[in-house]
């Protein structure tokens, strides 16, 4: 029995429609594209809870939100789970390496890996002055560790005057070799040198952009600083009041008002994204210098998108395509795959699926509780289907939401104040109209609206009543019901 050698390629915060090969007017991604070009884009994936912890679990572990217990960004609390997609690939007898950001707690937890070189960007709950010493990122992540070695003991990202959830941007001040992006890709490579080779391998090389801070080195600013970029989407729907009280603060969910710092957001994220995209060229580079591409089984997809000011929108964790639709390829031999190479899969995906997926490209068993399915049937065959709908959720404050979405339309749901809407994503994919209230789309919203029912019914907020969706709820940010208390 042949086991490939599997990579995972992972980012963080990288929309989905932001690829040159899914027809984004701006952005470049030669790689990228390379690796589409050589295999399957599924551009229909989806993050179920658009932010980084949430969409981490359903990564690991295959499970729905309503399983893995966390339908919201809550930091510090333990990922104890009986199964996980490194664990499971261990058991089948590869060596499993991780490079890069985790954002699991306890910070070192191995989550199933044989080893992990950690960075995961800047998280101020691990930077406390209370913060246990071996639990600080200033010691425990490799990369800052790493950092201050070369640099000195006062080197920090936040040197460069850039805040981790800010739509502002600047050029990286150190060499660009010390960027965190190029560290993730020079210790993957590394590891390709010390590997055991008499196993299979998984990698999972696991980079932090193109989350803020915007800072990527000079050379991709200047790749888009002159070019008439396309505006973001804004619609017949949006709340402007928000947008004027919050648009002159620097890390604002919605986003800046000022004309030109949004086109500087929009330069500094497609040059984290071009810069990242080079550097996931020279890791390419790498394993076919180490006479592994033949044999090795690549995925690349991110934890979630980034609004990046659609609809005076910024960051993640609403239900709109800019935060919940992700980029997601699988690439290789038609030999490994068992597809043709270029084709596009337009079903239902979602990260939960990437853990079957895995087991199933290395001949292992998948755990009975796993929600997931495998994505391997639609390589072989893009028009199969492994769901009709998705339901997806994220606790919010106020902008608590839950979403149905299909391979055409979305339905959203705000829980805490009713409001409702519904984009025909086949005819209007940036979701500039809430055709909720047109009498043409009557039907097709109470069926979505019926779908978002059976799947809240018995959850233990008490979204439903009588059969009814229920306003106003109390939020729960991890689930009672989940696998944290054990199964």
């Amino acid at each position: 029995m042949n086991q490939p050698n599997i990579v995972l390629i992972m980012t963080d915060q990288m929309r989905g429609d932001c690829l040159g090969i899914a027809g984004h007017p701006d952005v470049k991604t030669p790689f990228l594209d390379t690796l589409a070009a050589g295999g399957t884009l599924f551009d229909h994936a989806y993050s179920a809870c658009p932010s980084c912890i949430p969409a981490r679990a359903a990564l690991h572990t295959g499970l729905s939100q309503e399983k893995h217990g966390r339908v919201g960004y809550m930091d510090c609390v333990d990922f104890k789970y009986p199964h996980t997609m490194a664990g499971e690939l261990a058991k089948a007898g590869y060596y499993t390496q991780c490079v890069g950001k985790m954002h699991v707690h306890p910070l070192r937890s191995l989550v199933g890996f044989h080893n992990i070189e950690l960075h995961d960007g800047y998280l101020a709950a691990y930077r406390k002055p209370e913060t246990p010493y071996y639990e600080s990122q200033k010691i425990a992540d490799d990369y800052f560790y790493w950092l201050k070695n070369e640099k000195g003991i006062e080197a920090d990202v936040t040197a460069t005057g850039m805040e981790c959830n800010s739509w502002a941007a600047r050029p990286w001040i150190y060499e660009e070799s010390l960027h965190p992006t190029n560290w993730v890709t020079t210790r993957s490579i590394d590891f390709l040198r010390r590997r055991d080779t008499s196993k299979p391998f998984f990698l999972m090389a696991s980079y932090v952009r193109p989350h803020p801070p915007f800072d990527a080195p000079q050379c991709y600013f200047d790749m888009y600083k002159d070019r008439a970029l396309t505006p973001p989407a804004v619609g017949d729907w949006e709340h402007p009041r928000d947008f004027e009280h919050q648009g002159r603060i620097s890390d604002s969910s919605t986003g800046p008002i000022d004309p030109d710092m949004i086109r500087q957001a929009q330069i500094g994220y497609y040059a984290c994204i071009t810069h990242l995209d080079h550097q996931i060229g020279r890791l390419l580079q790498a394993l076919t210098e180490y006479g592994l591409r033949d044999n090795t089984v690549i995925l690349f997809t991110s934890d979630h998108g980034e609004e990046l000011c659609d609809h005076h929108m910024f960051r993640k964790c609403r239900p709109y395509e800019g935060s919940c639709h992700i980029p997601l390829i699988i690439s290789g031999p038609e030999e490994l795959t068992g597809g043709m190479q270029g084709q596009v899969c337009s079903s239902i995906v979602e990260l939960r699926d990437i853990m079957p997926t895995l087991l199933d490209i290395a001949h292992a068993p998948v755990p009975e509780e796993v929600d997931g399915k495998s994505m391997m049937p639609m390589t072989a065959n893009p028009t199969a289907s492994i769901r009709e709908w998705l339901h997806g959720e994220h606790l919010y404050g106020n902008e608590s939401n839950h979403y149905i979405v299909t391979s055409r339309d979305k339905f959203i749901w705000y829980s805490q104040t009713g409001e409702e809407q519904y984009f025909d994503l086949s005819k209007d994919p940036k979701e500039l109209h809430n055709a909720v209230y047109d009498t043409e789309c009557r039907k097709r919203v109470e069926t979505l609206r019926a779908y978002l029912t059976e799947v809240l019914t018995g959850r233990e907020e008490g979204f439903v009543k009588a059969g009814r969706l229920q306003t106003g709820r109390p939020m729960i940010c991890s689930l009672g019901q989940s696998l944290l208390k054990g199964i």
